[in-house]
């Protein structure tokens, strides 16, 4: 199921099976006969569509989100973030599937592949919305980088995954819900609320996951994710962080703040 999501090209079709696979999963769950877990070989990368035109960050143009085509250039860079967030979530139980996991694990990231799949189909009626549609703009190619660096290390990917990359997330989402209701478009507002609530559950996954495999190996979780984000995340982590919901997800300060690239300004 994993693996017939990852190579789906098309946004629409490749939601729309991630959503009929959860509902599978969670139907047999339900059912008292849960899905078997077995082993598949996860694509290096994911199919993806012809368009967007995947650039180089440097190379993305930069748009002012006070224009109307700023607007719209971000709702395609979400777009195009929660595309890949539904791929991420589906390659980490197919590529890890030779490590034994509770049937939990696969419940919470199950659950985190089908809410991307929702995201990326809200954004993308906000763009059709606005006279747009997801691949009508270029968009950023590096956002397999981290599945890539993480393909061979478990814990790696927890960390850098749901714990930076999602965490980041809850760190600019409000900053771009102002912008839409400063706009007056509701239905964007609406939709990255949505997208704002229930990122702090996969941030909170993956915190879970990373904690239950630091307490099998008996590592110190918060060393381990030093070490693993200092290995694996290209730079250092930029605040302002939003405390409060990073809290809520499991996330202590003491965990990002020694990797901010400023840590005095708190």
């Amino acid at each position: 199921m994993a693996v017939a999501v990852l190579t789906t090209a098309d946004g629409r079709e490749k939601a729309a099976l991630s959503r009929d696979c959860a509902a599978r999963w969670f139907a047999a769950r339900d059912a008292g006969t849960p899905l078997e877990i077995g082993r598949a070989a996860p694509p290096d990368t994911p199919a993806r569509p012809e368009k967007p035109e995947l650039l180089h960050p440097r190379d993305v143009p930069r748009r002012r989100p006070g224009t109307p085509q700023g607007r719209i250039a971000l709702l395609h860079a979400v777009a195009h973030i929660e595309l890949n967030a539904v791929d991420l979530h589906w390659d980490i139980i197919a590529r890890f599937s030779d490590v034994k996991m509770p049937l939990g694990f696969h419940d919470d990231w199950v659950k985190a592949a089908d809410e991307e799949s929702k995201h990326f189909n809200l954004v993308s009626d906000c763009l059709e919305a606005e006279g747009s549609h997801y691949g009508a703009l270029p968009a950023h190619a590096g956002m397999w980088r981290a599945a890539e660096d993480t393909a061979q290390d478990f814990m790696g990917r927890l960390a850098v995954v749901p714990m930076v990359l999602e965490a980041r997330g809850l760190d600019v989402t409000p900053g771009m819900i102002d912008i839409f209701r400063k706009a007056g478009i509701g239905h964007a507002v609406d939709a990255l609320e949505v997208i704002y609530a229930e990122e702090v559950g996969h941030v909170a996954y993956g915190s879970k996951w990373f904690h239950f495999l630091c307490g099998r190996f008996d590592l110190d979780p918060k060393e381990t994710f030093h070490t693993l984000v200092r290995r694996y995340f290209h730079g250092p982590l930029k605040p302002p962080f939003n405390e409060e919901k990073r809290a809520e997800a499991g996330l202590p300060p003491d965990f990002y703040w020694p990797l901010a690239d400023r840590p005095a300004e708190r």
